[in-house]
């Protein structure tokens, strides 16, 4: 990168910072809904079929190298938002480029044509789904003697690792400050540290420069992990994080505050259980977290993705079905299908379709999240 880019990236840095301590600043929000005429986006969705509808905000994921024909049938059919991939999708770079131009071919002979969210988890160190950069930790990037230019030089690297294999969205940057050293989300140095300021400077850095090379960046796991013991795994086990509202607010939230001044594309919600915000459901499914603090608080404007629909935290809650109801009821506008099983994906597209036909769910927000999905999508071509 030359100097003139990375003095314009780190121009774009700073001037999110000042949100860190304060309110969201106006017309931050529309930063994270896109471009003006994305955000005006008519939708045209009041006669379309339900299970189209459904399709277009389920995340489809499978086992092995190869994209099955039920996952190429259900893109091909217009109903799939994307897929997301994992280290047992890939077993080298020909390959791959093979699977992502079979899931590309069969999104381009959809009714809409729009392109698919192929996204995977590229975090740097430990959790990278592709092999290459970034190969610092967020842990060793938050503590590097200038963390800024090494959360750049992250975020850069994330956005040409997957642009390279033709994906488009990273599930990251974290932005999980921990409490702990040693906790459930140090263990594996997810976190960039222990100081909110820090972890909003360097994952606004990432974010900013990723998403400067057209890769779209989701801030994670709102409103924070970091208060997480080293065996409290949402993905094992029910999880409940007692944090006062105001350690909550000042703490944990501030990063995402930066964040959605910077204009970051998605936002996913945790399955912890934060009694201070809502007792008796997760995150990802709580209308106090996902509609009141994020996007009522906080003003996010962009496209909201579960975490893992099977996760165990998630156990009490049914079988896939359910759980994709209670994650839309909340306010999700993307659920995430990633137990590698094609069929997981149609379950819930089956049980919002339903809810939606039966008037169960409301068609107009269910339409707007439609329609916030496809924006997503389309500035992504």
């Amino acid at each position: 990168m030359g100097p003139l880019r990375r003095a314009v990236r780190l121009g774009v840095v700073l001037a999110a910072l000042a949100a860190v301590s304060g309110p969201v600043p106006s017309g931050s929000a529309a930063l994270a809904g896109g471009a003006p005429e994305e955000r005006r986006m008519t939708m045209p969705f009041h006669h379309e079929d339900a299970r189209v509808l459904a399709g277009r905000r389920i995340v489809l994921s499978y086992p092995g190298p190869t994209p099955p024909p039920a996952v190429l049938r259900a893109i091909r059919e217009g109903r799939a938002a994307g897929v997301i991939l994992f280290g047992e999708n890939i077993t080298g770079p020909e390959q791959l480029a093979q699977a992502v131009a079979q899931l590309k071919q069969a999104a381009a002979e959809s009714p809409d044509g729009l392109p698919l969210l192929l996204m995977t988890d590229q975090e740097g160190g430990k959790v990278r789904r592709l092999p290459g950069a970034p190969e610092l930790s967020a842990r060793r990037t938050g503590s590097a003697p200038h963390p800024l230019a090494a959360a750049v030089s992250s975020g850069t690297g994330a956005a040409r690792t997957l642009t390279d294999a033709g994906l488009n969205v990273n599930l990251a940057p974290v932005l999980d400050v921990y409490d702990t050293p040693g906790n459930f989300i140090d263990r594996y140095e997810r976190s960039y540290g222990q100081d909110p300021r820090r972890v909003a400077e360097s994952g606004t850095a990432f974010l900013a420069a990723q998403q400067g090379l057209g890769v779209a960046a989701t801030a994670k796991h709102f409103p924070g992990l970091g208060a997480a013991a080293r065996e409290e795994n949402t993905d094992t086990r029910p999880v409940t994080l007692p944090v006062t509202l105001e350690r909550l607010r000042e703490r944990d939230e501030a990063p995402y505050r930066a964040a959605i001044a910077a204009g970051v594309r998605l936002v996913m919600t945790s399955w912890a259980v934060y009694p201070a915000l809502d007792p008796d459901h997760p995150a990802g499914f709580s209308p106090a977290v996902v509609q009141g603090e994020l996007r009522g608080r906080l003003g996010f404007e962009g496209v909201t993705v579960t975490d893992a629909l099977e996760a165990e935290a998630l156990a009490p809650y049914g079988a896939t079905g359910p759980r994709a109801l209670a994650a839309a009821r909340a306010g999700m506008d993307l659920i995430l299908c990633s137990a590698r099983d094609a069929q997981q994906g149609e379950d819930a597209a089956q049980a919002l379709a339903a809810a939606l036909d039966s008037g169960e769910l409301d068609r107009a927000a269910f339409t707007a999240a439609v329609a916030r999905v496809d924006a997503l999508r389309a500035s992504l071509g």
